[in-house]
């Protein structure tokens, strides 16, 4: 097996794009794309150039041949990928958003076979063979066999000498409260060396306000590094003895909001893999995010090297 630069995991499922505005209940026709946060980053490190591998679960359904055929197309590997047959590949619908306001989206996910990862799934030869591994607090809050093996896959990683970063990725209904949702991203967040959040996110996470506070939170209890995205004001960044921001790459026209996030965290794992400062790493961030908002589709507009104008990767 070809050793990976970046493993990630969690839940992916076809997603269907209304093709005009308003309520889901009136819209007749859609669009499918794909969606989930850990392979959207997957194919934004891809198309970057990065050889990147996804650890998952999909039912033996149509849904599941779809995901496993567009990720081939996008050149991540799916060889850690079970076959549930007991479960199937969950969904979602995604209003059409317009003036850049956010989209609605409705899961169908419930029971799904993602979310019966377990330690089962766990196979130490070909997660450890990559370099980084990639965390988000959506394949964490599954169940409670997903978040077990996020812990497990964390905790390895950062034992094996490999780096860590996570991103929060905050999804409150698939909690039992709040409190949970805290307390256990908390504890993922601060066993990672680089820790991605929103700033609402991250008000939410530490109770803390300013970014500046937000980002010491984290720091303070072992964070090497915490980039906290501000939207069209940029970004924030710290570490235990620096820190700055960077601003927006301007968009005149803002299609969809969802997977910008997904897009930054690519830009920003793949510059600092590659040896890149960390501003140099957080602006790459905000010129990824950039390019996904103008497109719909959660991973339709992430760039290639090319098109960010950078060389071949090594």
């Amino acid at each position: 097996m070809t050793a990976l630069d970046v493993v990630t995991f969690g839940e992916a499922m076809a997603m269907f794009v209304a093709t005009a505005p308003g309520d889901l209940a009136g819209v007749e026709t859609f669009t499918r794309r794909m969606a989930g946060a850990e392979t959207n980053v997957a194919v934004g490190l891809s198309r970057l150039g990065l050889r990147v591998g996804w650890v998952s679960r999909l039912g033996d359904d149509s849904f599941a041949r779809f995901v496993r055929n567009t990720l081939a197309r996008e050149g991540v590997d799916c060889g850690a990928v079970a076959t549930d047959p007991r479960h199937p590949t969950g969904f979602q619908l995604k209003s059409r958003a317009v003036g850049g306001e956010d989209p609605r989206v409705e899961y169908f996910r419930k029971g799904s076979a993602a979310s019966f990862l377990s330690l089962a799934d766990w196979n130490p030869d070909y997660v450890l063979s990559a370099r980084h591994l990639h965390a988000t607090g959506v394949a964490a809050a599954l169940s409670a066999t997903s978040y077990e093996l996020a812990a497990h896959m964390i905790g390895e990683m950062r034992r094996a000498g490999r780096t860590v970063s996570f991103d929060p990725n905050l999804r409150p209904v698939l909690w039992p409260s709040r409190e949970a949702m805290v307390e256990r991203l908390n504890a993922l967040a601060v066993e990672a060396n680089w820790v991605l959040p929103g700033l609402a996110e991250g008000r939410v996470l530490t109770g803390r306000d300013r970014p500046e506070d937000i980002a010491a939170f984290y720091i303070d209890r072992g964070v090497e590094l915490v980039v906290i995205k501000l939207g069209a004001e940029g970004a924030y960044w710290r570490t235990a003895d620096a820190s700055g921001s960077v601003a927006a790459v301007r968009v005149d026209t803002v299609v969809d909001t969802v997977g910008a996030g997904d897009g930054f965290a690519a830009g920003v794992i793949s510059a600092l893999i590659e040896g890149e400062s960390i501003p140099q790493a957080v602006m790459r961030g905000n010129r990824v995010g950039a390019y996904a908002i103008q497109v719909i589709g959660d991973m339709d507009g992430l760039p290639t090297r090319s098109q960010l104008g950078l060389s071949l990767a090594a």
